[in-house]
């Protein structure tokens, strides 16, 4: 009998402070959003229990957490695994996330600081590299990084609580990984626009290149495969 293949999930996992229910939440957590297993990745749970050396208990009740966060799914029988979203879903997803973004973006152009600013001009320097090198995955991480550079300094805690929840969700697909790097450029120039307006402080016209760039992102994302594992067919209903 062949030897068992050892999870990917498990492998990226860091046992620093063994036996802490929190730590274990965290770093299965951490995986996930970092995109590096993808979606319907099997989450062992004797595996991770064994690993952190606790009993099957705080894991289960990790993973109950992340099932309510989106992140991981359950099957009776099945196990539990890295969620997978629909196509339908995906969209939905950000809907909800271009929502929250906006209704956000005037209070932090009107409260930004200066040091606010400066952060936002260091993360989007992040994403000309990231467009320069031709490197997808930089490019996602920092695409994020601007977009909480660009609504944090709403300072409205709540929603912009809710807001890294919606993301949060999307993460395991990695859509700025799968897209072509013509529709990374254009979704960047919108980026350029909107951070020469809220560095102007312009809200109204922040306001219009973000609805613009939630447009284009909704067209992008349609054009996600469906075929590959990323997104789940439409006809099948993930239990939670």
């Amino acid at each position: 009998m062949p030897p068992r293949r050892r999870s990917a999930l498990l492998a990226r996992l860091v046992v620093d402070e063994p036996g802490r229910p929190q730590v274990i939440l965290g770093e299965l957590r951490r995986v996930i959003l970092d995109g590096a297993v993808p979606p319907c990745t099997v989450i062992p749970l004797r595996e991770v229990a064994e690993l952190f050396g606790v009993s099957h208990i705080p894991v289960r009740e990790a993973l109950k957490t992340l099932i309510g966060e989106g992140l991981v799914t359950h099957r009776p029988h099945g196990g539990y695994a890295v969620a997978q979203l629909t196509s339908n879903e995906l969209r939905e997803m950000y809907i909800a996330r271009e929502t929250l973004e906006t209704a956000s973006l005037a209070a932090a152009a009107r409260n930004a600081t200066d040091a606010d600013r400066a952060r936002l001009l260091e993360v989007n320097s992040l994403l000309e590299q990231a467009i320069r090198d031709d490197d997808p995955v930089a490019y996602h991480r920092q695409s994020r990084h601007f977009h909480v550079a660009l609504t944090k300094p709403s300072r409205m805690f709540r929603l912009l609580h809710m807001l890294e929840s919606a993301w949060n969700v999307t993460e395991p697909v990695q859509s700025m990984v799968h897209i072509g790097r013509a529709d990374r450029v254009r979704l960047h120039t919108d980026h350029a626009l909107m951070l020469d307006a809220f560095m102007a402080r312009d809200v109204d016209r922040l306001l219009l290149i973000a609805e613009q760039h939630h447009r284009r992102l909704e067209s992008v994302i349609a054009t996600l495969p469906t075929d590959n594992g990323l997104l789940a067919p439409e006809d099948i209903s993930i239990a939670q």
